[in-house]
């Protein structure tokens, strides 16, 4: 009896080392709480990549100002001498302005080509901050999981240990060999090392998360759990959702509209330009004796009309047309693409909701209890060490799996909005 009181005294006494050692541990990175919440909006403003893709609105607004531009007019200038010194032919000067007057709706065109292209990247740049949104939530989940799978390997480590201090009293006191005194320590010494690895994951973690939010100065935390994924879905609305709302499939229609742009833009083309042109000249006095000539001034105006022998090969027009046939089979791909993406990835979100709701049927409980059991029969001499060390491994792999199957309950459903072009998470 007495030797069975200084065995508990030893295991409550380690139970304070397991308090100290935890609070420690949660110290070790320099690391800033964020919510959820506050971590998106983050990413949102800060993300470099974002921040370049955002250029290319501004980019493709200045492209529109650049349609508008009517063609430039040029203006000539030219000096004239006849040579003939000898016989005072005279001199002169010239002048002209020419101007190309288009037909055929180019700039227009041109200008409803540059409006199409400008909404297209629009939405592609909504589509990659869907797809960066997703990433990001993910990301963030990861962390979490990986601080969940620090803290399971942790707490198994610290009730190895606590076993570990035991055993070297009970083989001091006789109860067990020297054997099991070192089986059980080499035990805690193996668990150290995975926690060790298991904070080297959890940092990396939390290191993509400094990447997202474009912060090398400090570390983000991230505080929540996998308590808020719950949702009752119906696939068919989802389908109709996804058609509705997907940015890459509202570019894929924008492309339509562009292919029928260009299209009409190779039309226009193919229609003739005027050069207009108006001009004044100068010629001296000749003083030549055989026909002597007054100075005179002349004004001439004219049109130039190009010869399209080109619209002979209408290889622009024959390429333009192509296009827009070409982006027509993509939309009809991209959409039969999202179909399946949104269903695939529903039956995804059910098979991951029947695994949780498999371990909150009571595997975990069960577990724990046999792990106390193991180690309560332990104690007083009723079951041996390696009974113990495996009801301990069992309940880490119960543990661990739980948590990869919150996880992937998580994944499933961010996958599933991300396919869905929905999005209502919020992790707390």
């Amino acid at each position: 009896m007495i030797r069975y009181i200084i065995i508990q005294f030893v295991f409550v006494t380690v139970g304070f080392t397991h308090t100290a050692y935890a609070q420690t541990l949660d110290t070790l990175l320099p690391t800033v709480p964020m919510d959820y919440t506050t971590f998106i909006s983050t990413v949102g403003q800060k993300n470099i990549a974002y921040a370049a893709e955002q250029f290319e609105i501004a980019i493709a607004d200045a492209a529109i100002e650049s349609a508008k531009i009517f063609p430039d007019p040029q203006l000539a200038f030219g000096w004239f001498d006849n040579g003939q010194r000898r016989m005072d032919m005279g001199y002169g000067f010239t002048s002209e302005l020419t101007w190309t007057l288009e037909l055929g709706g180019k700039r227009k065109a041109r200008v409803d080509l540059a409006r199409n292209q400008a909404q297209l990247t629009r939405h592609l740049l909504e589509d990659y901050f869907r797809n960066l949104r997703a990433d990001a939530t993910l990301a963030y989940l990861s962390a979490i999981q990986q601080r969940m799978l620090l803290e399971v390997l942790n707490n198994s480590y610290q009730q190895v240990k606590q076993l570990a201090a035991a055993d070297i009293v009970r083989y001091k006191l006789g109860v067990i060999s020297q054997v099991d005194a070192r089986q059980s320590k080499l035990e805690a010494g193996t668990l150290l090392n995975d926690v060790y690895a298991a904070e080297a994951q959890y940092a990396t973690a939390i290191a993509a998360l400094s990447l997202l939010t474009a912060d090398s100065e400090q570390a983000i935390e991230p505080v929540g759990d996998f308590s808020s994924f719950d949702r009752e879905l119906n696939l068919p609305d989802l389908l109709v959702t996804a058609l509705n709302n997907r940015a890459d499939l509202k570019a894929a229609l924008q492309q339509k509209h562009v292919s029928a742009s260009v299209l009409k833009l190779a039309k226009a083309n193919r229609a003739i330009d005027l050069d207009l042109s108006i001009g004044a000249s100068y010629a001296s006095y000749a003083r030549n004796i055989i026909a002597p000539t007054p100075s005179f001034n002349t004004i001439n105006t004219g049109v130039a009309i190009p010869l399209k022998f080109s619209n002979n090969k209408p290889g622009e027009l024959r390429t333009a047309n192509y296009a827009r046939q070409q982006a027509d089979h993509l939309f009809r791909q991209i959409e039969l693409e999202i179909q399946t993406e949104v269903t695939q990835a529903f039956y995804s979100y059910q098979s991951a909701k029947k695994q949780v709701r498999q371990f909150n049927t009571g595997l975990l409980t069960e577990a724990r209890a046999i792990l106390d059991g193991k180690i309560y029969s332990y104690q007083r001499g009723e079951t041996s060490l390696l009974e113990v060390l495996d009801a301990q491994r069992t309940y880490n792999e119960v543990q661990q799996s739980y948590y990869q199957a919150l996880y992937g309950y998580a994944e499933s459903l961010i996958a599933l909005e991300r396919a869905s072009g929905t999005w209502d998470i919020n992790i707390q």
